[in-house]
C-alpha cells in the first residue's frame, strides 16, 4: 500500500538541526511545567473514596456526572457491570468518614434520579495510590531497558542509543502535555504511554531496518543521503499507519466521554509526537554519531596463515 503515488525525495536529515531545537524547546518547556505545576493525578494515584451505586434502570452517566458537580462533588464516574451499575470515585475527603459520604453523596443522585441505592463505600489509601506509582514507574524503566537492549542486538549500538533517545523523547512531551492542561492522570493514561512507547519504537524499527538494507544497495552514498533515500522510503507506510491509527483515536476522544479523555488525549499525543520522533530524533542522533555503513557489516575475523593455503 502506498500514500503517495511516487517515492518522496524530501531532505530530512538536512533540516535536522531546526528540529533540534524544536525538540529541546519542548522537552525543556516539559521538565519545567512538571517541575512547577506537576500532574493532576488520579484517585488511582493518590487514593480516595469509590462508591458503586445501582439504578432502577439504565443509568444516564452525563446525569449523574452533572447531579455530583451540582453537589459540589468532583468525581470519576464509570458504568461497571451491567447499565444500571455505575462506580464514583471522589478524592480523599477531608475530616469525613466514608458513610457520610456515601450517605451525602447517595442523596445528592437521588435528587435527579430517584431509586439509586448505594452497594459499596470503601476508602482507597494512600499507601494503595504510592505503591501504583513505584510500580507504573518501575515499568517504564524496564521498557527503557529492554527497548535499548533489542535494538542494540538487532541492529547496533548507535542505533540502539538513538532509539532509546527517541523513546525517551515521547513520553516527556506527553507528561508535559497532562502538565500544562491538567488532565487527571492515572492509570488508563499511563497504559496510553507505555502503549505510545511501543508504537515509536515501532516506527524507529521501520526506518532502521530499511538503513541497514540501503546501507548495502547504496555503497557510493553519504550516511545523510541514505537516512533520506530510507526515511523517504517508509513514508507511506509511516502516514498510513499513523493516519489510520489517530482516526480512530480522534473519533474515541470525541465521542468516547470523560472517562476516556485522558486516556485519548495520551494516545493522539503520542501518535504525532512518536512519528516526528522516529524521523528527526532517532534518525537524526544515528547520524551525528557517524553511523555509517562499516557500522553494519559484519565483522570479519582475519585469516590465519594456514586458512590462505590451497
Amino acid at each position: 500500500m502506498e500514500f503517495f503515488h511516487k517515492v518522496t525525495t524530501y531532505p530530512f536529515m538536512h533540516t535536522r538541526r531546526t528540529w533540534y531545537a524544536v525538540s529541546t524547546a519542548a522537552i525543556v518547556a516539559s521538565l519545567i511545567l512538571l517541575l512547577v505545576r506537576g500532574l493532576n493525578l488520579g484517585i488511582d494515584f493518590t487514593g480516595g473514596v469509590v462508591l458503586e451505586f445501582s439504578y432502577p434502570q439504565a443509568a444516564n452517566i452525563e446525569q449523574t456526572r452533572a447531579a455530583l458537580e451540582k453537589a459540589g462533588y468532583k468525581a470519576d464516574v464509570q458504568r461497571f457491570g451491567s447499565d444500571r451499575d455505575i462506580s464514583v470515585r471522589l478524592p480523599p475527603q477531608a475530616q469525613q468518614d466514608v458513610k457520610t459520604i456515601g450517605a451525602a453523596v447517595t442523596q445528592a443522585l437521588q435528587t435527579a434520579a430517584p431509586g439509586v441505592e448505594l452497594r459499596r463505600a470503601e476508602i482507597l489509601g494512600a499507601q494503595i495510590g504510592e505503591e501504583l506509582k513505584n510500580q507504573g514507574g518501575l515499568a517504564v524503566m524496564m521498557t527503557f531497558i529492554l527497548v535499548g537492549i533489542y535494538t542494540w542486538i538487532r541492529f547496533q549500538w548507535k542505533m540502539g542509543l538513538s532509539a532509546v533517545v527517541a523513546t525517551l523523547h515521547d513520553p516527556i512531551i506527553i507528561l508535559g502535555f497532562f502538565s500544562l492542561t491538567q488532565i487527571p492522570f492515572d492509570l488508563s493514561v499511563l497504559a496510553a504511554v507505555l502503549a505510545v512507547i511501543g508504537y515509536s519504537l515501532n516506527d524507529t524499527v521501520v526506518v532502521f531496518d530499511r538503513v541497514r538494507d540501503n546501507f548495502h544497495t547504496m555503497r557510493r552514498a553519504t550516511p545523510e543521503e541514505v537516512l533520506d533515500a530510507s526515511i523517504n522510503q517508509t513514508l507511506s507506510r509511516t502516514v498510513i499507519t499513523s493516519g489510520a491509527t489517530l482516526l480512530v483515536v480522534v473519533v474515541l476522544l470525541l465521542v468516547g466521554g470523560e472517562t476516556l479523555k485522558g486516556f485519548s488525549w495520551a494516545l493522539t499525543v503520542g501518535i504525532l509526537v512518536g512519528t516526528y520522533s522516529s524521523i528527526y530524533v532517532a534518525g537524526a542522533m544515528s547520524l551525528e554519531l557517524k553511523l555509517s555503513a562499516r557500522d553494519l557489516m559484519p565483522s570479519q575475523e582475519e585469516k590465519s596463515d594456514v586458512d590462505a593455503l590451497p
